[in-house]
């Protein structure tokens, strides 16, 4: 059967599924692990949303103390996991149409969580429910693995494997077609220090330590607005002033490119350097500012498979309680992170800012030649035609690396522009479509009796 087919005629009741599940606004509301609602009550409701609809079309689900669940279908001693997760990113920003209420507009979907997670969510989910109409045989056990947590801490995905089985293989839904063979170390740490007797009273960017941050602001003790105005319009950006407070716009990104964004506290803090002494805000632009590269804190390194170590300082707090600056870092093989510690710390001193180690996520990859590469693959190629794209590595960490060995896989594909994270973030109708079928395909090929993986 001709999966796309099929899959096209149904694209009016997948369209209608991902626009319900975005319109649950799954911000992460803080954390408590003995609660009902862990991540809080809109995180809760769309993972039981998603475990209400495995159950009414008849898999086997199960709710994992509310910190993850998954729906599954099959049976066999291997099991496959698909990886996905249902909560999002704040939607910070000015967009064309709000980002929760699922709009379709031409070719596209705008919303937040249409491209990072919710649509691959649907996607994964529709392939399964497809196959099942169609009576494939599954000689494998598939589980849809939704986790809850991701976009901050993993705890969901985490407490999920205390308890549950660790699939044999899988994929996670969750990054670009080809395929996504690797992924980068993922290093976070903080540097902090006092509050300064100085003209800044305030400054505050970011939320996220995994995101560009769009808008930066700061309270100035003193009168700078002239000098403020004339910085804005010199350079041609977007701000002004309320009161003690001076504020600028930016662009947001996600952290794995930061080069896609512009970091408005690294603007903020350009123009700060040039009217006031704050040790905060000279590191911020001797070490930081517009170096995606860490070539300032001699943190560069690159290497021919996983190309370029990168840095995204995501999280700026100034205030009477003291200093704070979180940053997340991309690295590739061969990267040090003792050596890179010790640089930080020495660059550090001048500035009496102190540096803490976060958290380490060591680097993630899968062999080019491995027969799980090969199958997906196939499925890409077929669905979609395409002969020259091959798999590749980034920067991002997606959940393929919760896995014992398993790759990222879709779904944006080749040509298109990386909307994740982003303001006015949308995925395109066709692409929602092609990826189910891709879907459908791997999971037919990869659970078939004589596949060995």
């Amino acid at each position: 059967m001709d999966f796309l087919i099929y899959v096209r005629e149904r694209q009016q009741e997948i369209i209608d599924a991902l626009k319900k599940l975005c319109q649950i606004p799954s911000l992460n509301e803080g954390y408590d692990e003995n609660s009902e609602t862990p991540f809080g009550a809109p995180i809760d409701k769309a993972l039981k949303h998603m475990l209400d609809l495995g159950k009414k079309d008849g898999f086997i689900v199960k709710n994992v103390k509310n910190h993850a669940g998954h729906i599954e279908i099959g049976e066999g001693d291997e099991l496959v996991g698909v990886l996905t997760h249902v909560d999002v990113v704040p939607a910070t920003g000015e967009w064309k149409y709000s980002p929760f209420d699922a709009t379709v507009k031409g070719d596209k979907i705008y919303g937040r969580g249409t491209s990072d997670d919710k649509g691959p969510t649907i996607a994964a989910y529709f392939a399964m429910k497809f196959l099942k109409e169609l009576n494939v045989k599954f000689h494998k056990r598939v589980r849809l693995i939704m986790g809850t947590d991701e976009e901050t801490q993993w705890r969901g995905i985490k407490k999920y494997f205390e308890t549950e089985e660790m699939p044999t293989f899988g994929f996670s839904p969750d990054a670009n077609f080809p395929l996504i063979h690797g992924e980068k170390g993922i290093y976070t740490f903080d540097v902090e220090g006092p509050y300064e007797d100085s003209p800044l009273l305030e400054f505050k960017s970011g939320e996220r330590y995994n995101v560009v941050p769009d808008y930066a602001e700061c309270k100035l003790l003193g009168n700078y607005k002239d000098a403020f105005k004339d910085f804005l319009k010199y350079h041609d950006y977007k701000g002004g002033i309320d009161g003690m407070t001076y504020y600028i716009h930016g662009k947001n990104a996600h952290a794995m490119t930061p080069n896609l964004g512009l970091n408005a506290a690294f603007i903020l803090a350009t123009f700060l350097s040039e009217q006031i002494e704050n040790n905060f805000v000279h590191f911020i632009k001797d070490h930081l500012s517009f170096d995606p590269y860490g070539e300032k804190l001699g943190l560069d390194i690159k290497d021919p498979v996983m190309k370029n170590f990168t840095i995204n300082p995501g999280i700026f707090h100034y205030t009477t309680e003291g200093a704070k600056i979180g940053i997340n870092c991309r690295y590739p093989k061969d990267f040090n992170l003792k050596a890179a510690a010790q640089k930080i710390s020495s660059k550090l001193k001048k500035y009496n800012l102190t540096y803490h180690l976060k958290q380490n996520v060591p680097l993630h990859l899968v062999k080019q030649d491995d027969p799980l590469i090969g199958h997906l693959m196939a499925a890409y190629r077929k669905i979609t035609n395409d002969q020259e794209n091959e798999p590749y590595t980034i920067g991002g960490g997606t959940f393929a690396r919760a896995l014992e060995k398993g790759v990222a896989f879709g779904m944006v594909m080749p040509g298109r522009k990386d909307v994740a994270h982003q303001v006015d973030e949308h995925i395109y109708i066709e692409d929602l479509i092609e990826g189910t079928a891709i879907y459908m395909e791997a999971l037919h090929a990869l659970t078939q009796k004589d596949v060995k993986i």
